[in-house]
């Protein structure tokens, strides 16, 4: 029967994620998603945001030109929300069917499946969410 990590190969892993964490990280000129957990109506929301892409590959806001900041400028309006139940029914909705898909990456699909995960893992357990 599989056994669980030792407390070594735990500390070795977190590390190794935190390393990994720190890379540098091509964006999507898709845009960039923000997810967050409706506890109340027993759901995972995704809203997907436009950027532009400056030669330093920082985002920018497409209306102004300006670089977007993580502590946030002021709300910005999704291009579209999705909703579901399940980490798995939202990948299909962002990457089956006739599209148009709002990835063009394929390390930003995984990072939001990782992410869907982690937000379906907290719904589970009616824990609080916070993205990576």
């Amino acid at each position: 029967m599989p056994q669980p990590l030792n407390p070594e190969q735990q500390h070795q892993l977190t590390e190794l994620d935190a390393r990994l964490s720190q890379r540098f990280i091509a964006l999507d000129p898709e845009g960039y998603f923000l997810i967050r957990v409706d506890h109340g109506a027993a759901q995972l929301v995704v809203e997907h945001y436009g950027n532009g892409i400056d030669d330093r590959g920082l985002a920018t806001d497409p209306e102004t030109g300006s670089v977007l900041s993580c502590s946030g400028a002021g709300p910005r309006r999704p291009l579209a929300i999705w909703r579901a139940s399940s980490a798995k029914q939202l990948g299909i909705q962002l990457t089956e069917g006739d599209g148009p898909h709002p990835l063009s990456r394929l390390d930003h699909a995984l990072y939001l499946g990782r992410e869907l995960q982690r937000a379906e893992q907290c719904l589970l357990q009616g824990a609080d969410y916070i993205q990576d």
